[in-house]
């Protein structure tokens, strides 16, 4: 008996991978969206819990919908996109930026940061503020990219629940602030709204790592705990992006459970601060 739960287990996991690589393949061929190469084992489970949030049994089902319903596909995506950030997340990292990778940046007459997959915003806002602490804000731009474009608008609004504040607020003293985090934003309504002068210098646009170009030459990128949602071949396309984007010796900085190690692009970069994950593009010979 339990042989024969074991193969109906197993019989039900290949019915469902076979139908979300379906799902998957009418996305990309319907909405160009591409998630062909994202790791199955997150697919699996954010397309778990779209089934419940959108009622469906099977996701040929929701394929169904999905195809007919072009309004249902933004719900989805919503699934789909990873949307949890903080503001200086991982403390440590941003006080290597402010005290070993800033000394560099400074050289540059004028600096252009790219925030790779940047959710709601928060790390864009976080580099703003720490450039602005540095002295660097005025003559910077930050390209904050995300291939969701309702949280982009989430993103450019800078607008996040009170409740939440208190943490980052933490995490910006942890990570060598030379302000308060309060002077950046103004609380009203439960809601705290960042201030404009900080989104003058961010521009919040569309962009895939799986089907888009470099577009823009770049001193610094950061892309945190994206890529470990990707597959292999998607994971060195999206580095191959990033190390033709930046000048000569410029920085990427990834996600604490991120590496370079294995990756077909490890040649191009070295550690430059290796504990937080913060490498220097090396010139090719």
């Amino acid at each position: 008996m339990d042989a024969e739960i074991e193969s109906a287990y197993a019989l039900a996991a290949r019915k469902f991978d076979i139908e979300l690589k379906l799902l998957i393949e009418g996305i990309y061929h319907l909405y160009h969206y591409d998630f062909r190469d994202y790791a199955l084992a997150s697919l699996r489970r954010r397309m778990k819990g779209a089934l419940v949030h959108l009622n469906c049994e099977t996701l040929s089902q929701l394929q169904d919908r999905v195809l007919r319903e072009p309004e249902l596909f933004h719900t989805l995506l919503d699934h789909l996109t990873v949307q949890v950030s903080e503001m200086f997340r991982d403390p440590s990292y941003f006080r290597a930026i402010r005290e070993q990778v800033v000394p560099l940046l400074r050289t540059y007459p004028s600096l252009k940061i790219w925030v790779a997959g940047c959710s709601a915003g928060e790390e864009a806002y976080s580099l703003a503020i720490l450039l602005r602490e540095e002295g660097l804000l005025a003559r910077s731009l930050i390209y904050a990219t995300d291939i969701n474009p309702r949280i982009l608008e989430r993103a450019e609004a800078g607008i996040y629940p009170i409740d939440r504040i208190a943490g980052f607020t933490v995490q910006h003293r942890e990570s060598g602030a030379k302000t308060s985090l309060s002077d950046y934003y103004t609380a009203a309504y439960g809601r705290a709204i960042f201030d404009k002068s900080l989104r003058e210098h961010i521009v919040f646009s569309d962009h895939s790592l799986a089907t888009d170009s470099v577009f823009a030459e770049v001193q610094f990128v950061s892309c945190r705990n994206v890529l470990i949602y990707f597959d292999r071949p998607l994971q060195d396309r999206a580095v191959g992006l990033f190390r033709d984007s930046l000048c000569r010796h410029g920085f990427l900085g990834l996600g604490s459970k991120e590496s370079l190690r294995f990756s077909g692009q490890s040649a191009a970069f070295a550690g430059f601060v290796p504990p937080e994950k913060i490498y220097q593009k090396v010139a090719q010979t």
